[in-house]
């Protein structure tokens, strides 16, 4: 299980916070195009961080930053539908998964599998919610049906996968170097 300390919780929380301001699609504040880290996020703060409370705040920062690209960036309202509701179900997936995933976080090689079960578990249900939610209840879609919602689904899935992908892997390099050293410190204090 991952045990951080409150003062690394916070650091996690801040710069998870600085990474949705920054990369938020589509809002006045985007680096040039830089992905959408959202879906990373969420994930990322069920597995780092202790509370739900960040949970709720990075749903309220998500909602408020596309609230303000509609409103003051010029950004469409295209996506802000009814169907944005399902936002909720679609981030909560990926946050349970990543909580799933601490309780069986171990520095190891095998912790990849329950790492790629709850990473494929918490995708495969947010597209789910989040793009069906839209497909099926935006209004934005004249006639639904199951084989088009498919065809949407195959079509664009990937790019999302791939997004949350690019992330995860900078996530785990900068875990990974940061236990290391933590590991290189402790034993030059124990040998010392």
């Amino acid at each position: 299980m991952l045990i951080l300390s409150i003062r690394s919780q916070i650091s996690i929380g801040l710069l998870l916070v600085l990474l949705m301001i920054f990369t938020r699609s589509h809002h006045f504040a985007s680096i040039h195009n830089m992905a959408d880290a959202s879906w990373a996020i969420f994930f990322f703060a069920g597995v780092y961080l202790r509370s739900t409370w960040p949970f709720l705040g990075f749903f309220t920062l998500s909602w408020w930053l596309d609230f303000a690209a509609t409103h003051w960036g010029g950004v469409s309202d295209y996506c802000l539908t009814p169907a944005y509701v399902f936002l909720l179900p679609a981030y909560v997936s990926l946050w349970l998964t990543g909580r799933w995933y601490r309780a069986r976080y171990q520095f190891a090689w095998s912790t990849l599998l329950p790492l790629s079960i709850s990473v494929i578990t918490g995708l495969t249900l947010c597209q789910l919610f989040s793009g069906g939610g839209f497909y099926f209840f935006s209004g934005r879609i004249a006639e639904t049906n199951f084989n088009e919602f498919g065809e949407q689904l195959i079509k664009y899935f990937p790019l999302y996968v791939e997004t949350f992908v690019f992330y995860l892997s900078i996530a785990v390099v900068i875990h990974t170097f940061l236990i290391l050293i933590s590991q290189q410190f402790n034993s030059n204090n124990a040998a010392g």
